[in-house]
């Protein structure tokens, strides 16, 4: 109907100029179509038990990390669709008991070579070392071990995800700056736990804290929710700190987040709380809201229902990361963008202040590093006065010298 009330008022001539113009503008799509970039992006996790969180107020998620890929992938199309870049996410669940080679090999075979690896460490370099992975990129978003940035290092793999050496040198700063040098450090058992605690004895070192004690936590905590479960809690807690030589602050080494919400207000002695619990220090919390944070959460909540977690941020990051690269590059060949990411091009916006940039010689993203409490943000690591030669996020984890990953 539109265009018969144009034609009754368009001339032939103009009506000629417009059918070439609506053949040229056809033409182009067409071509526009053929010259598309696909940009077909695999994310691969382990299957397993959800995370049961310690508090109520935090929901059983069964979707961490994979919502935080998915808007990345909707952050990278936005991009991609003026650049006539097609960009696509595909899921790939390895079963809790199964083979990584065997559920991975026929997607490497069809061809997958940008992979976003929200795996635990094992996992990881199993994926990394299997023949047909050799020329991926892999984009690590899940496993902080430092011994993936020091020793176990892979060349086809980045580190999206901070390591415990870049969390523990952020609190150890904190509280360098603070004055509270006087430390006690309380361990979980697992060996996660022990992998923490082990970091931030390498950060009290470099920053000149003390020690003064080291306990492993042994209660087992039977029912929070029964009736006496708040007194028993606080007389065991009270039991376990009390007779420790004086100290400024309790550092707990809970990263499975099995016992640390115990340990602030039931200490011995008035003292702060910090590490994995009480004072945390994290790559993303929900009570960020500086340099756009608040956008950033709002756009995950509005996707996923929820509050963005570390894991979704990482794998957002890591989505995100190989979409600048492709932007910029303008191909999906990994050996072109892994050397585009390492170089002194490559920067990544990711609502801490900073542009992202990789460390050349371990292959790890830099980070700002988060202490949050409960509701509110405390501060930021790199802590002022810490400078470094090249850039003061250099100040947080395994420096050049530091590590064997010698990839430059």
């Amino acid at each position: 109907m539109l265009f018969s009330r144009l034609g009754r008022k368009l001339t032939a001539g103009a009506l000629a100029v417009f059918g070439i113009w609506t053949a040229v503008a056809a033409t182009a799509g067409s071509a526009a179509a053929q010259d598309t970039l696909e940009v077909p992006i695999v994310y691969v996790t382990r299957d397993g038990p959800p995370h049961i969180p310690l508090t109520l107020l935090e929901p059983v998620a069964e979707d961490l990390g994979v919502q935080g890929a998915r808007l990345g992938l909707s952050d990278n199309a936005t991009t991609g669709r003026f650049m006539g870049h097609a960009y696509e996410l595909r899921e790939v669940t390895v079963p809790e008991d199964g083979s990584l080679a065997k559920t991975l090999r026929p997607v490497l075979n069809d061809g997958a070579r940008l992979i976003v690896a929200d795996l635990r460490a094992d996992d990881l370099l199993a994926l990394a070392a299997l023949d047909a992975a050799s020329d991926a990129l892999i984009v690590n978003a899940r496993s902080y071990q430092d011994r993936l940035r020091t020793r176990a290092c892979n060349a086809n793999v980045l580190h999206a995800a901070p390591s415990n050496a870049m969390l523990t040198d952020a609190l150890a700063q904190y509280l360098q700056r603070k004055r509270w040098t006087e430390v006690f450090l309380v361990v979980g058992r697992t060996d996660q736990d022990k992998r923490w605690a082990e970091s931030f004895m390498r950060a009290a070192k470099r920053f000149r804290l003390n020690v003064v004690a080291r306990k492993t936590w042994t209660f087992d905590y039977a029912n929070r929710r029964d009736e006496s479960g708040a007194a028993i809690a606080q007389e065991e807690v009270t039991r376990f700190t009390r007779g420790v030589d004086d100290y400024d602050v309790l550092v707990v080494a809970d990263p499975a987040d099995k016992f640390g919400e115990y340990l602030p207000h039931r200490t011995a002695d008035p003292r702060p709380v910090a590490g994995t619990q009480g004072l945390r220090t994290t790559v993303w919390s929900r009570v960020h809201e500086q340099w756009g944070g608040t956008q950033l959460q709002n756009r995950f909540e509005e996707q996923a229902g929820r509050f963005m977690t570390p894991r979704d941020y990482t794998n957002w990051l890591a989505v995100r990361a190989i979409g600048e690269a492709v932007s910029r590059t303008e191909t999906t060949a990994p050996a072109e963008l892994k050397a585009f990411m390492r170089g002194n091009d490559f920067e990544l916006q990711g609502y801490k202040g900073i542009k992202h940039t990789v460390r050349s010689w371990n292959n790890q993203l830099r980070h700002r590093i988060l202490l949050a409490g409960p509701r509110i943000l405390v501060s930021v690591s790199p802590q002022p006065g810490f400078l470094h030669e090249r850039t003061e996020l250099d100040t947080l984890g395994y420096d050049k010298p530091e590590s064997r990953c010698g990839f430059d």
